[in-house]
């Protein structure tokens, strides 16, 4: 960090009156803070780590209140840094502002390999934390556990689920699978039988495997009550909006069965719940109908959650759920992404499996091509539909596909900006289409933006919003040359119209 990225950085928080997911305030006026473990492990084991900065009081207004000794706190520092396993390497930066003493102490992500971080003198269980919003909370067991998954390959769709027995497999449909394997894979001609269900995960010595459960069983809830789906209409945009005869849910059902069954009747329940509208080709003149979601990228994300959902001990309470809500449709699937793999390189990089076996059933048993062109034909569906792109969120114990049925207020007035070239705002409007612009005559964060807009979702607001504005150059960064930097903010460069043109 430079001295002048310092400044700007206390001087962004006074004016916030605010810590963030990768912002620690710490005043250290009159000593070294003693506890920083939570804090060094939660940056430690999120991506892009985060920053403690000492010498600016929250109870004092977020104002700098200058550091005690700066070389005695940053060894102070670096010494409970050491006490972390692995070690914690923090990288310093000092400044002063306000005639005041700061430091800014970088502490950087660790890759997934070396997570969780944590304070030794605890242990792993209570010494590992994660960072939510501007608190750091311990970590869970099932939380704990996905680290342990990864790193020692363990993968909860091969394991035998003990009460289970062959007899309550479908054995038409085994030995069709099977079949089907060996004609694929010729060599799978030469195994016995058992050593055949062996090798492809469908038993472990004799039992039944989850994967196996779950895609041959007769009735797979039998065993596994919880994994499912739950599927509701909600007759609003947020759980608990009502009728006017005060019901909860225009539809709500309870889907079981193999995962291909669930699949088609996951879809059926989608399709039944769409609105659908005719289009006329106005080439052609032929009429077709269309749904209010593309459905292909509807089954995309569906087979996704019941092929890559967390399938551990933690989870098995919990079922996949599919929300309707009047401007959107939202998908969760318990567990957040699995090991590597993060929101931003969703649909460029290739992914660590979580759950093999089950995926290479599926493969057969749902058509599903498991190489990876998921996530981009869900966006390019929703892009020839004229919908938003869809918003992935991989938050605490759960990953999250949300698509809008329509763009916002504020997407048609930016999309309309950018057609009147940004000099006038457009009509009907009342001031709201250059709303947006008007707000960035003041240099503005991500943050700031998404609040204005009234979006939580900073991923969301930044492809949606800034990016396109900043490609119209109706939009400029404070830091041009560090597009990245996390004290970048956005100001409108576009001279405010005086009159007609």
């Amino acid at each position: 960090m430079l001295i002048e990225e310092l400044v700007e950085l206390v001087q962004k928080v006074g004016r916030l009156k605010a810590e963030s997911q990768h912002i620690e305030l710490k005043a250290a006026h009159v000593d070294c803070p003693k506890r920083l473990y939570d804090t060094l492990s939660s940056f430690s084991n999120q991506d892009g780590g985060g920053i403690i900065l000492f010498g600016v009081d929250e109870n004092q207004g977020y104002m700098p209140v200058g550091v005690y000794d700066l070389q005695s706190l940053q060894k102070k520092v670096t010494e409970q840094c050491n006490q972390m396993e692995p070690p914690v390497r923090a990288v310093f930066t000092f400044a002063e502002v306000d005639g005041k003493p700061v430091c800014a102490a970088e502490i950087p992500g660790l890759d997934v390999s070396q997570r969780p971080c944590y304070y030794r003198g605890m242990g792993r269980v209570k010494g590992s934390y994660l960072r939510v919003g501007d608190a750091d909370l311990p970590m869970t067991d099932a939380e704990l556990y996905a680290y342990e998954a990864f790193h020692r390959h363990l993968h909860d769709d091969e394991r035998p689920v003990k009460r289970s027995s062959a007899a309550l497999l479908d054995q038409d449909l085994l030995q069709n699978y099977l079949i089907q394997k060996r004609l694929e894979r010729p060599g799978f001609a030469r195994l016995t039988e058992e050593q055949a269900y062996e090798m492809m995960g469908i038993m472990q010595n004799g039992v039944p495997t989850l994967a196996a459960v779950l895609n041959f069983c007769v009735y797979p809830q039998g065993y596994l009550p919880q994994l499912a789906i739950t599927a509701i209409v909600v007759p609003g945009t947020q759980i608990g909006d009502l009728t006017e005869d005060a019901s909860r849910f225009l539809d709500n059902k309870r889907i079981e069965g193999t995962l291909s069954a669930m699949l088609e009747e996951a879809m059926f329940f989608c399709r039944r719940n769409m609105k659908v509208r005719t289009i006329v080709d106005p080439q052609t003149g032929m009429r077709k109908d269309r749904t209010e979601y593309p459905l292909s990228a509807v089954r995309e994300i569906i087979l996704n959650a019941l092929i890559h959902r967390d399938y551990s001990i933690y989870t098995e309470g919990t079922p996949i759920q599919i929300d309707f809500f009047s401007n959107r449709l939202e998908i969760h699937s318990p567990g957040g992404l699995y090991g590597r793999m993060t929101v931003d390189q969703l649909g460029t990089a290739r992914p660590d499996l979580r759950n093999p076996a089950l995926a290479l059933m599926m493969e057969t048993l749902a058509s599903a091509e498991n190489r990876y062109s998921g996530i981009p034909t869900i966006r390019r569906e929703m892009a020839a539909y004229g919908l938003p792109a869809p918003v992935f969120e991989n938050r605490r114990g759960e990953f999250v596909v949300t698509l809008y049925n329509t763009e916002s207020i504020y997407e048609k007035s930016i999309h309309q900006e950018r057609i009147r070239g940004l000099r006038e705002e457009p009509a009907g409007y009342a001031g709201e289409a250059g709303g947006l612009l008007d707000f960035c005559r003041t240099p503005r964060t991500r943050k700031e933006i998404a609040d204005y807009l009234g979006i939580r979702t900073i991923f969301y607001v930044t492809s949606r919003y800034i990016d396109p504005l900043l490609q119209s150059g109706a939009l400029k960064m404070t830091i041009p040359d560090k597009p990245k930097s996390r004290n970048q903010r956005y100001y409108h460069a576009m001279p405010a119209s005086t009159g007609p043109q």
